[in-house]
């Protein structure tokens, strides 16, 4: 049967769904569940609500999944004009220009890395992406680190790596990487170090990637689920087993959720997000899932975001969220990109 949806349609509305999750928890992302209700009525938010003095504003965590795609697109044009690259090597300076954008630029950078080809790129010309937004701790001092070594010695498992990993799995999907598992854990693990907050982020790719190539929900977390090693990967093996039995045996509801932890660390991030998804008819009912608990509400916003998106298209998310989305025309420009035939040379360039 043929996919009723293109990869532009899945991709545009992965990263379009990641980004109006991400900003439907930005504002109650340190609240509590009383505090959700007793704040906005007994459903909890059910709309955008003014975060940073913006209705509709995203934070960090579509920031850096921009970048990330940014990586992946550079690595794409170094191959196009005949130059080999790692697709972790493109994403870490991606991911520095980003560190720029957040003042954090350090005077040394690791070797082989100038300073002018991270002042240099269209997503750099984009302001909205300049507004600090609370960025994770790890992010900003894993980057800073100036050493040749590219992974994080940290031993920290936050879902900062999580949040930021679409991208890799529609690039797989595309064709422009052939693993999005490893490119996944690999453009994580340059944050963090912990095993389980690498490895889960590339299990999350490789749903993203199923998804996209127009796999079920549920066989898309069994392939990132089978990807990963049963020993290394047992924390985050362990958290998506926890949501799909959550799914079989809890009715739909924030209390449900919170049995599944509160997203700030990366196996409950994913378990949350999956749980959400797999309990959920469409689109809007998973994200106001995500969103309405104790917990890392941007991030367990934005994953289901991702994960929806890719799975029923941008036409699935409400036009009235959409409307009010920071820099929507960016996203659904660079998710756009991400998966078209060619590769825009001028807007990224190979460094």
């Amino acid at each position: 049967m043929t996919d009723p949806l293109s990869l532009t349609d899945r991709a545009r509305g992965c990263l379009l769904g990641g980004a109006v999750g991400d900003a439907l928890g930005a504002a109650i992302e340190f609240y509590s569940l009383a505090r959700i209700r007793e704040s906005f009525g007994p459903e909890g938010v059910r709309d955008m609500v003014p975060a940073y003095g913006i209705r509709g504003a995203i934070t960090d965590d579509t920031q850096m999944t921009l970048f990330t795609a940014e990586g992946l697109l550079r690595a794409r044009s170094a191959l196009a004009v005949d130059e080999i690259v790692a697709p972790s090597d493109q994403i870490r300076r991606a991911y520095l220009r980003w560190l720029f954008t957040q003042g954090h630029l350090p005077e040394r950078l690791p070797p082989g890395i100038e300073r002018a080809e991270l002042l240099d790129g269209w997503l750099l010309e984009q302001r909205f992406l300049h507004a600090r937004r609370a960025p994770g701790q790890t992010c900003l001092t894993s980057l800073a680190d100036p050493s040749p070594r590219p992974w994080a010695e940290n031993w920290s498992k936050g879902c900062g790596g999580v949040m930021r990993m679409a991208p890799a799995g529609l690039a797989s999907a595309e064709g422009t990487i052939r693993d999005a598992y490893t490119v996944g854990f690999q453009a994580a693990h340059l944050t963090h170090g912990h095993p389980t907050g690498y490895l889960a982020a590339g299990a999350f790719a490789v749903m993203i990637e199923r998804l996209a190539e127009g796999s079920p929900l549920d066989e898309a977390i069994g392939s990132g689920l089978g990807a990963l090693d049963r020993e290394e990967g047992a924390e985050t093996i362990r958290g998506i087993e926890a949501a799909q039995r959550a799914a079989r045996e809890l009715p739909a509801s924030p209390e449900a959720v919170e049995t599944l932890g509160g997203g700030w660390i990366a196996e409950e991030a994913l378990s949350i997000a999956v749980y959400c998804a797999l309990v959920s008819h469409d689109y809007e009912s998973a994200v106001l899932l995500a969103v309405n608990h104790s917990g890392d509400t941007d991030s367990t916003g934005a994953i289901t975001g991702n994960l929806m998106g890719a799975l029923l298209g941008p036409d699935a998310i409400p036009e009235r969220w959409l409307d009010e989305l920071e820099g929507r025309e960016v996203i659904d420009r660079v998710a756009s990109d991400l998966v078209a035939d060619e590769v825009d040379l001028e807007r990224y360039p190979p460094s």
